[in-house]
């Protein structure tokens, strides 16, 4: 859940006392996503900047410095891990929250339509990918 509330004064208040947006920097996001999250962002004070292309992310985000990255990786395209592994690799952007999701792709069968697998299938031992 995204908060508006500051940790610290100086951050979000302006010399005026007038409260900033936090800034939000969404990646590579779907329309169905996207209506999704801004019906949530409309409701606090948050300055969001939409990133069509994983090729412009990084720079992006280390020009904007945002509060708060929502990043989608697909796992057929791997650039979206790319990125990431840039951003936490920089000194610059390593601080920086990183909320990632993936969607369903164009051509994917849904659960319904996937056969149901037989029990030798449900219990057989599957590989495990480790991530650092």
């Amino acid at each position: 859940m995204l908060t508006n509330s500051a940790t610290t004064t100086d951050t979000f208040h302006s010399r005026s006392g007038a409260i900033l947006a936090q800034k939000v920097v969404i990646v590579n996001g779907n329309a169905e996503i996207l209506e999704l999250l801004e019906t949530v962002l409309d409701a606090g004070h948050y300055d969001v900047v939409f990133v069509e292309s994983n090729a412009h992310a990084y720079s992006q985000i280390k020009r904007v410095q945002p509060n708060l990255v929502i990043l989608c990786v697909c796992i057929d395209d791997l650039d979206g891990f790319q990125v990431l592994s840039m951003l936490k690799l920089d000194e610059a952007t390593r601080d920086i929250p990183v909320l990632t999701y993936t969607t369903e792709y164009e051509g994917q069968e849904s659960e319904a339509e996937l056969p149901e697998p037989s029990d030798s299938e449900m219990f057989a031992p599957q590989p495990t990918m480790w991530m650092n």
